[in-house]
């Protein structure tokens, strides 16, 4: 018997010694009073990710509508961590200051500092270019970025039934702050549009939410409006939880298909997504290709498989 709880106490050491130590950079508005509904992706992920016992949290910053996110990301950790109490920083407002420094930015550098982390970069790059850029002594610590963005060659965005071809949101809003990511040596994993086009969230996925629950309801309500939306552009009711790839290549990397050691690069071209860019006939496409030359090379998720939607499903609900 001595035997057999020594053997488990080892396990169980090896278990937590085993944990990914992330940091959760996020440009989160789920529940956002708009004038349009915001997509709640980034949300659900954090809700996910505060499931999973294979990585911690080690702090979270935020980027784009830093005011509102902030007390959203507490309420989300507020219902659902069960763990130590995680941080949250306010980062860059509007994802156009590359270089400046804010409270993420301080804070990441100063978590670095103590110890090796793996990056999940949920937005626009700004955040995580901003360290980079100002503090490169630190790039050695960054096991690696997990990026909700890019492409395969004449892949278009396009959710749905293919009414509406939409855009490369974290690359195109500060593609400048990519490039200096790109530009460092940091491996870097990407899993956006593609491999996420294969999970799909609709009503009634949400049938596990207890309505009786303060969490689940708030989580039901405000998803509700985006679905709406979706229904309206797409035509289907019901939405693609992108950011949960990004997370997804990192808690359960066996779930998807890659490309390995794949070369990236920017490419001009004309614009897929007239529709949602009138004024953008030509823009730079983030790509991916083993035809391309480019010296940097990435890891590219290319589809989602089975079982992994479950695995979303499975962790929306404040009981479990």
């Amino acid at each position: 018997m001595k035997n057999k709880i020594l053997l488990f106490a080892l396990l169980l050491t090896a278990s937590v010694q085993a944990q990914t130590k992330v940091w959760f950079d996020t440009d989160l508005m789920i529940g956002m009073p708009d004038k349009t509904p915001r997509e709640v992706d980034d949300g659900i992920t954090l809700i996910m990710a505060l499931k999973q016992p294979q990585i911690e949290i080690v702090g979270i910053s935020s980027i784009t509508y830093v005011d509102y996110s902030y007390d959203v990301i507490n309420k989300i950790l507020k219902w659902h961590n069960k763990g130590v109490a995680i941080p949250v920083y306010k980062g860059s407002p509007k994802a156009d200051d590359l270089g400046a420094e804010n409270d993420g930015t301080r804070a990441l550098y100063e978590a670095l500092k103590k110890e090796k982390l793996t990056i999940l970069a949920l937005g626009p790059m700004t955040n995580i270019a901003t360290l980079i850029q100002n503090h490169p002594d630190i790039i050695p610590q960054i096991e690696k970025i997990s990026i909700c963005a890019a492409r395969t060659p004449g892949l278009p965005f396009n959710p749905g039934n293919g009414k509406l071809n939409v855009f490369d949101y974290n690359y195109e809003f500060d593609y400048k702050s990519m490039d200096v990511v790109l530009n460092s040596a940091i491996p870097l994993v990407f899993a956006g549009y593609e491999p996420s086009s294969y999970t799909f969230i609709g009503n009634i996925d949400l049938a596990s939410l207890d309505q009786n629950q303060e969490a689940d309801k708030w989580l039901f309500d405000v998803v509700q409006p985006w679905m709406e939306k979706n229904e309206k552009y797409f035509g289907v009711r019901g939405f693609i939880p992108f950011d949960c790839s990004t997370l997804g290549v990192i808690t359960h990397p066996e779930y998807f298909t890659y490309y390995k050691d794949i070369p990236i690069k920017v490419n001009y071209r004309k614009n897929d997504a007239l529709q949602v860019q009138p004024n953008v006939p030509f823009k730079n496409f983030l790509e991916v290709s083993y035809k391309y030359k480019s010296k940097k090379k990435v890891d590219y998720a290319i589809r989602a498989l089975q079982g992994f939607e479950e695995k979303i499903l499975e962790t929306l609900s404040v009981k479990n």
